[in-house]
């Protein structure tokens, strides 16, 4: 079936690509044989000359802590649910006293003694003003021993994780992403559908990693998650996470360009200085998916598939500058199929949909496409008394991101780190 002609990075490209994926342990990061495209579209003034923008949602420590528990939806046949809460209660901080974001990661341990397909799950935070998104990831036997030496480092509970669980090789894998679940405020318990799983096998644990945000301030928080699970010997389906990030490059609105952080250059120094080594994920995307055509409100970034499979759920996630996100197959052929459309980005709104079952094979193409406007900060108490910086792909509440996140099965299990 045909697709857009291959632009990405050449084989030796390709080889610093594998390592930067190894050293930097980041949250998303692309695969070789990939391309980026963006638009000179960047609009420029305060919102009053943007035609009648829809008002975004306001999302404050207020308002995250006063929606309400996520529904629990009825287990089925054989399911059952497993809890397992942060070992003691956790103050969060931002770490060398910088920024407002604290990344911390907390490793439970569900006592497997044999393997399990995990169904679904949910997040209960112990604090909702101060817990603003949790990532639950997969830790395999193997490395269990590195995760107990990151939590026995620190005498408060858990390790700083800014970029990802910070256990080596489970952020490396794009393809098959050690995610096992993803919830923000406002989200219900989600259950795969019918007849499909996430292994997790005996002796296995699970990181879960909550990204505080300090805006209140500092309060503690004990927070859990609940696991939907059936027996491992029930005949069903294995899923995995196909992630798809593309960088973000959002300039300064041209009226507010005098600011000392509407500096590209002094953006990346704020970052490292914020999250250290993750900061260079800003750099690596371009690097996996291929130079860009410099600032932009607009990003787009192209994956090939690389082995058969069929797609059945998608889900975006940006911060609180974004304003549109969509994940397309095939994009400009006569194959093209929309599987996320969102024009109205809602931070509130970020749970997986289930989309009609997409079978695609290698050489078919995924693209992800994430709109994110300036203006946004001026409505949003979020960013009050921030001075206006210039915008890149970055861990914190104030930072940004475009992610899109694929439900998958494949044909034959993925092997390999890419």
């Amino acid at each position: 079936m045909s697709g857009p002609q291959q632009t990405g990075p050449a084989p030796g490209r390709r080889r610093v690509v594998v390592l930067a994926l190894t050293a930097l342990v980041a949250v998303a990061v692309v695969v070789a044989g990939v391309s980026v495209l963006t638009s000179q579209d960047r609009r420029t003034g305060d919102p009053a000359s943007v035609l009648a923008p829809v008002e975004p949602p306001e999302v404050v420590a207020d308002q995250l802590s006063s929606l309400p528990q996520g529904k629990q939806l009825p287990l089925r046949r054989g399911e059952r649910r497993m809890t397992l809460e942060m070992p003691t209660s956790y103050t969060p901080s931002a770490p060398g006293s910088t920024g407002t974001d604290d990344y911390r990661c907390f490793l439970l341990d569900p006592e497997l003694d044999e393997d399990v397909w995990l169904t679904g799950s949910n997040v209960l935070p112990g604090n909702p003003e101060v817990v603003h998104h949790v990532i639950l990831f997969r830790v395999d036997e193997a490395q269990v021993a590195q995760a107990e030496a990151l939590d026995d480092k620190t005498v408060d509970p858990g390790w700083t994780c800014f970029g990802g669980s910070g256990v080596e090789g489970t952020a490396a894998n794009i393809s098959d992403a050690s995610w096992l679940a993803a919830w923000a405020p406002g989200g219900d318990e989600t259950r795969i559908r019918d007849g499909h799983g996430v292994r997790l096998e005996a002796g296995a644990r699970v990181v879960m990693q909550v990204h505080y945000n300090l805006l209140r301030g500092q309060s503690a928080d004990r927070s859990a998650t609940q696991l939907r699970w059936m027996p491992g010997d029930r005949d069903l389906t294995p899923l995995h996470t196909y992630l798809m990030p593309a960088p973000v490059e959002l300039p300064c609105r041209e009226a507010l360009s005098d600011g000392p952080l509407c500096d590209r250059d002094a953006a990346m120094v704020d970052l490292r200085q914020r999250f250290g080594g993750a900061a260079a994920t800003a750099d690596v995307l371009h690097l996996l998916c291929g130079e860009g055509e410099g600032p932009s409100e607009t990003t787009t970034c192209t994956r090939r598939v690389q082995q058969s499979m069929t797609v059945l759920g998608v889900a975006g996630h940006m911060h609180l500058l974004g304003r549109q996100i969509s994940v397309v197959a095939n994009a400009g052929t006569d194959q093209e199929r929309r599987l996320l459309d969102i024009r109205q980005w809602d931070f509130d709104d970020q749970g997986s949909k289930p989309v009609e079952p997409l079978r695609l094979e290698p050489g078919e193409t995924l693209t992800v496409t994430c709109r994110h406007q300036q203006w946004l900060r001026d409505k949003l108490p979020a960013f009050e008394g921030q001075d206006e910086k210039y915008v890149l792909w970055g861990e914190g509440s104030t930072d940004e991101m475009c992610l899109g996140m694929l439900q998958v099965a494949y044909d034959e299990e993925p092997t390999g780190r890419l």
